[in-house]
């Protein structure tokens, strides 16, 4: 899917305002005034990941392609904001200083074999049993891994099927359009 930038400056607004109502009530922000635009209003999965100072402080996403995008980011916004459980939530002090970003998902493909996968390109999805987890593509870049290191640290500490718990699961790539403001 191509988003145009006002797509996306309107994707980030959208998640802003209803994070900063979210967060500090007595705010009423009117979201988006115009119609969404039609790439908005295509089903597919988003992240919305939120950081102050540099520092990550919430993120959360679905694959979801059963809503619009603008309504898959603003529910993510909400849950990256509070209820992401690694994290306290966003507090109103951190409304001014905080940068989101939003990963738009392309549909998953299966690989079988894990050649395919191009470190800072491709989102690992794995899913083995009822477990299942996820690395957004710049994951793997963050932390220099390879992509043994990728698909290891995913299926331990995301997927929570152990280190080598990746050669039994079925795996899936991604890719996403990331913008952030």
């Amino acid at each position: 899917m191509i988003l145009s930038e006002a797509d996306k400056k309107c994707l980030i607004e959208i998640a802003r305002a209803i994070i900063e109502e979210h967060v500090d009530p007595g705010k009423r922000i009117k979201l988006m005034s115009s119609a969404p635009s039609e790439a908005m209003e295509v089903n597919c999965g988003a992240f919305v990941s939120l950081y102050v100072n540099g520092d990550l402080r919430g993120c959360i996403g679905t694959f979801s392609e059963e809503e619009p995008l603008h309504k898959n980011v603003k529910n993510m916004a909400i849950s990256a904001a509070s209820t992401d459980r690694r994290f306290s939530p966003i507090s109103p002090e951190e409304l001014d200083i905080l940068i989101i970003e939003i990963s738009v998902l392309s549909p998953r493909t299966q690989i079988l074999d894990i050649g395919e996968i191009e470190l800072g390109k491709h989102g690992i999805y794995m899913i083995r049993g009822p477990n299942r987890g996820t690395f957004l593509p710049q994951v793997a870049l963050q932390n220099e891994w390879t992509v043994e290191e990728f698909l290891r640290n995913c299926s331990k500490y995301k997927a929570g099927i152990g280190w080598d718990g990746w050669k039994s699961a079925d795996i899936f790539t991604y890719e996403t359009s990331i913008f952030r403001s």
